[in-house]
């Protein structure tokens, strides 16, 4: 009644009204609010009619009594009922934030549940959390509202802004158990798994119970850790607790022993539990699909169109992004079949994830019709199709959708940088790289750990080490993918030292080593040929990590072995890997096989290489070259008449830097060029400084029957060495070059290039690009 001040009247008539909203009567409750007399309308009547309408869907209804409504009865109240309306409606969100924009233009002070509703918006950007923290603090909230506190912590926590979120967690004065669960998930979904268990140990010591929450953010650290032993204790924790029997911590748990490939312990807890929904059939089938149990996720999900689960409930999202994982195509087709079926493949989930499942199984057509198709194409929909085509090749196609993607106004997330900046890298378009770097800070994202990375590694492969590593000094957070990065981008150079440094680094920090970890460090150990440092962390990563060696680590450890002639360790090695012939393996054996002319095993790698890749030519080449070098002119006919016989060709060699933005391509001998005059001229005198400090051309290298002058002159106009001096007289003193190349130089260019270097003063990386799918 005091609402009212203290008129009988009008609070008879906001009682009736409440009656007739309670029972569901909007169309005679309306009635009753049309009929109030205009001294007798009241905000709290307002109220009780926008909740109403609200609670029954009728947005547009609740919006138009708002406008309508006199300024003089809108309240706190009022806004923030007609903003959380708004933010509820499908499509609706960016009109509650302009409702909160015209909120402050007429003055209407927001209190603690305004703030709150706008923060928890799903428009809301990071930019609105941070523009929202300044009112929060001048209104006093944070000292006296728990519940904004955590808001405004959680909601930076999910825009990936961590750093922000701790000092709103240090600054909170009551922490409740929400507060810590905000920070833990946070913590956890940056990977910093060693904070978030710290966070865990101080709630415990201050007294605060865990809540189903807490269980949940605990077990997404386990996971994301890969411990299982932290796992085990928590779902302990949860069997002595009265969340035993709670779905949602249940189901947490299923999560985490799937993702840890416990299959056992996932099936016996499903099993037990004693009520199932829809998301523990989405998790076990998810576990039963990647251990490639398909007959028994083909059970369960007829199980769950048996049991009467909301069809919108089924797993086809997962079942998609399963079959682009494997990939399977043909089980990918039945699955959209299904939806086409049930006119479920325009929902958003699905089409992002047919999308999705068509990118990796490399159907980028069908890809496209199922973006076209969608009516909404969200920052999710322009992602897959982006990461789609980096994954495929198509780094500039991708590098297009981007731009597309900035011209429809839809805004880029960390992963879409992550994506786009990788396609940078794969192109070595470091000036590109650059404005996504500024567009990053711009866009507040930086402070992500995962666009850090991203950004640290692009720097790297783009021939700016120092950069590189600049970025990694300045990320206000670093998690194992960050050092993952920086021990890749010092192994990229070479420099196998730095490289175990910040590995032992890694390692003082806490962060625990994976296996991309230890392939970056035996990766460096292979440029610089140390066969006893990578034999060393080879057998640590096994014994002390208990980390199976995947195809890729034998490689390493196989090259490096080779690098240095030991043949008889390759052999055995080769022996004791458990998978079959791989063409990278054998193709490095080969190429050890030419530096130290070992003919014999060069035979079986090349014989090897000629049953796996039938198609490819470059084994015939190389063998060639072999006999060729050790002057067996007709062994080395013999094999280059098989080649031909068999239809093959020898890819032609070609070269590329970037200057401004576009890309300048060079073959051996090129004259096309406009400046081939000046980029002959610049060889010329290299060659000159490089003759005065001792530089002999390795002519072994020029395989062909002709006299030495010949040779000499047919190495000197190879296609990196073109292509660097074209960069030399286009860019400025002392910056780096980098030199992309189809082919592997030959060994004259890599001591020619070496020297080059230390003449003009500048890095020169010359690297090879693989295309995906090769």
């Amino acid at each position: 009644m005091v609402k009212t001040g203290f008129d009988p009247a009008i609070y008879r008539l906001n009682l009736h009204l409440h009656s007739l909203i309670s029972s569901g009567r909007l169309a005679q409750a309306r009635a009753l609010f049309d009929q109030m007399a205009p001294h007798r309308l009241n905000a709290f009547s307002l109220n009780r009619m926008l909740s109403g309408y609200s609670r029954s869907g009728q947005i547009a209804a609740a919006h138009s009594l708002f406008l309508s409504s006199p300024p003089r009865l809108r309240d706190a109240v009022t806004w923030t009922v007609m903003m959380a309306a708004l933010a509820a409606a499908p499509g609706r969100a960016a009109d509650a934030l302009s409702l909160f924009r015209d909120m402050l233009r007429e003055d209407v002070a927001p209190d603690g549940v305004a703030l709150s509703t706008v923060l928890n918006v799903p428009a809301a950007t990071s930019s609105t959390t941070a523009s929202l923290h300044p009112f929060a603090v001048k209104l006093g909230l944070l000292r006296s509202s728990v519940v904004v506190c955590n808001t405004l912590l959680d909601a930076y926590c999910k825009h990936g802004h961590l750093a922000a979120g701790r000092r709103v967690f240090d600054e909170t004065p009551c922490r409740d158990a929400v507060t810590y669960n905000a920070m833990m998930m946070g913590c956890s979904k940056e990977g910093l798994h060693g904070e978030a268990l710290d966070l865990f140990s101080h709630m415990r010591r201050t007294g605060l119970g865990a809540t189903q929450f807490t269980f949940s953010s605990m077990l997404a650290v386990a996971t994301g850790a890969g411990d299982l032993r932290l796992g085990r204790q928590v779902h302990g924790l949860v069997a002595r607790a009265s969340s035993a029997h709670n779905v949602f911590v249940n189901n947490s748990l299923l999560d985490f022993y799937s993702k840890c490939d416990c299959i056992g312990e996932m099936e016996k807890l499903f099993d037990e539990m004693p009520e199932h929904d829809n998301v523990s059939y989405n998790v076990v089938i998810a576990g039963y699909a990647w251990s490639w149990c398909a007959g028994t996720v083909l059970r369960l999900f007829r199980e769950m169109q048996e049991l009467g689960f909301d069809r919108q409930a089924l797993p086809y999202a997962t079942l998609l992004s399963v079959a682009g994982s494997l990939p399977h195509i043909g089980f990918g087709k039945q699955i959209h079949a299904q939806l086409v079926l049930l006119g479920l493949s325009s929902d958003d989930l699905v089409g992002n994830a047919l999308i999705d499942m068509y990118s990796k199984c490399g159907m980028l057509d069908a890809a496209k019709t199922n973006f076209a198709n969608k009516n909404d194409k969200t920052g999710v929909s322009w992602t897959a199709m982006i990461t789609g085509h980096v994954q495929n090749g198509q780094q500039e196609e991708a590098l297009q959708f981007f731009c597309d993607m900035r011209r429809a106004g839809v805004s880029p997330d960390r992963a879409t940088f992550s994506s786009i900046i990788k396609a940078s890298s794969s192109l070595a378009m470091i000036g590109l790289g650059r404005q996504l770097h500024s567009y990053l800070i711009r866009s507040g994202h930086m402070a992500s750990v995962f666009s850090g990375s991203a950004l640290l590694d692009m720097y790297a492969k783009c021939g700016c080490l120092d950069e590189a590593l600049r970025t990694f000094d300045e990320m206000p957070e670093r998690n194992s993918i960050s050092w993952n990065a920086v021990i890749s981008a010092y192994a990229h150079y070479g420099q196998a030292t730095n490289a175990i440094k910040m590995f032992e680094g890694m390692l003082r920090y806490g962060f625990k080593p994976d296996s991309v970890t230890f392939l970056s460090v035996l990766s460096a150990c292979s440029h610089n040929g140390l066969a006893e440092e990578c034999m060393k962390y080879f057998e640590l990563m096994e014994h002390e990590y208990g980390i199976s060696p995947w195809k890729e680590h034998y490689s390493c450890v196989i090259d490096t072995l080779g690098r240095v002639g030991r043949f008889d360790k390759v052999q055995k090695m080769l022996g004791e890997m458990p998978f079959g012939d791989d063409p990278i393996i054998w193709s490095s054996i080969l190429h050890s096989c030419r530096i130290h002319g070992n003919q014999d095993l060069a035979r079986v790698a090349a014989e090897k290489l000629f049953s796996i890749v039938p198609t490819d030519a470059t084994p015939y080449v190389i063998l060639s070259n072999i006999y060729a070098k050790a002057g067996k002119w007709e062994d080395a006919a013999r094999v280059k008449k098989a080649m031909r016989d068999r239809g093959l060709r020898k890819e032609s060699g070609y070269s590329w830097v970037e200057f401004k933005q576009k890309i300048y391509s060079f073959s051996s001998n090129d004259q096309t060029n406009p400046m081939i005059a000046e980029v002959e001229e610049e060889l010329e005198r290299l060659y000159k400084e490089m003759d005065r400090q001792g530089y002999k051309p390795d002519t072994s290298c020029a395989l062909h029957q002709v006299d030495d002058d010949l040779k000499l002159e047919s190495l000197k106009y190879h296609s990196e060495r073109l292509a660097i001096a074209f960069a030399l007289i286009n860019t400025p003193p002392g910056t780096p070059i980098r030199v992309m190349k189809n082919l592997s130089a030959c060994l004259d260019c890599h001591a020619a290039i070496k020297m080059m270097s230390k003449i003009v003063n500048r890095d020169i990386i010359d690297e090879l690009f693989v295309r995906s799918g090769r």
